[in-house]
């Protein structure tokens, strides 16, 4: 399916901030099935050097000829199964995988927020939303003005002064918590959300899709990859389905997600 039409928005009035062209991305892995000294390993290891491939080394094509074009004041989601190839195409928009064949054209910084993103385990919630902030490319002074709406949306400290506890004594919910209120109090160009949205309670998700409507009030474009349905839909416009690294489908949310259930029953 070609990228969605959208008659509500004028053609040149459409800013595209990404562009993906027959993009190929393909892991190496060390190592092969079985034990080192097992006969599978051994036939395996003869065969790829047969075919002048490095001893020891597996490809896994992640991501197979995948075309779209995103548009400022989208919100994109990103469903499939497991293994689809979701989290590996958004690192690669992010600049954070290379690409084997065809290329990623991005307009401004992209930013990626997974719920593995690295903050500091051994400093504060203070400190890391200092460093978070600064590596995001605000000023001090632009972190001072907006710490407190940082902790306040998190709602890490509901129950507690977490905010001035090391990180490590945090939930994983509370760092996915914090991890997302830093990178929402910043505009930006495109801001890619892997699965943040599946964790904390109803009212943070509620409060997250909310500002993720707002991200794109401000002229930003938004990636979400959930395995919630739901998510999807209360916050996208438009859906890329993906399956073994393939796009199968891209057009509107609903649409998408129809056929997608009807498909795998999920």
């Amino acid at each position: 399916m070609a990228v969605a039409d959208h008659p509500h928005d004028p053609l040149d009035a459409r800013v595209p901030t990404v562009i993906a062209d027959d993009v190929h991305i393909v892991y190496r892995v060390s190592g092969g099935s079985g034990g080192k000294g097992s006969a599978t390993a051994a036939l395996s290891r003869i065969l790829r050097r047969d075919r002048g491939e490095p001893r020891g080394v597996r490809k896994v094509h992640a991501v197979r000829g995948v075309s779209f074009t995103a548009y400022r004041g989208e919100a994109i989601g990103l469903i499939g199964t497991n293994g689809s190839g979701k989290s590996t195409l958004l690192r690669a928009i992010a600049g954070l995988l290379p690409t084997e064949s065809g290329r990623v054209y991005t307009d401004g910084q992209p930013s990626l927020l997974g719920v593995n993103a690295a903050l500091m385990g051994d400093l504060t919630g203070e400190r890391n939303v200092i460093l978070g902030g600064l590596a995001m490319g605000m000023s001090r002074e632009e972190i001072r003005d907006r710490y407190q709406a940082i902790v306040d949306f998190s709602g890490i400290n509901e129950k507690g002064d977490f905010i001035t506890l090391p990180m490590r004594t945090y939930s994983s919910g509370m760092g996915a918590r914090l991890r997302f209120a830093i990178a929402a109090a910043k505009n930006h160009d495109v801001l890619m959300i892997d699965e943040a949205l599946a964790t904390g309670d109803r009212k943070f998700q509620i409060r997250s899709e909310e500002r993720i409507r707002e991200l794109r009030k401000e002229a930003g474009t938004v990636f979400l990859v959930s395995h919630s349905n739901k998510s999807i839909r209360d916050t996208c416009d438009r859906v890329l389905w993906l399956e073994k690294g393939e796009l199968l489908m891209d057009g509107p949310t609903d649409e998408v997600i129809r056929a997608y259930e009807k498909e795998t029953g999920k």
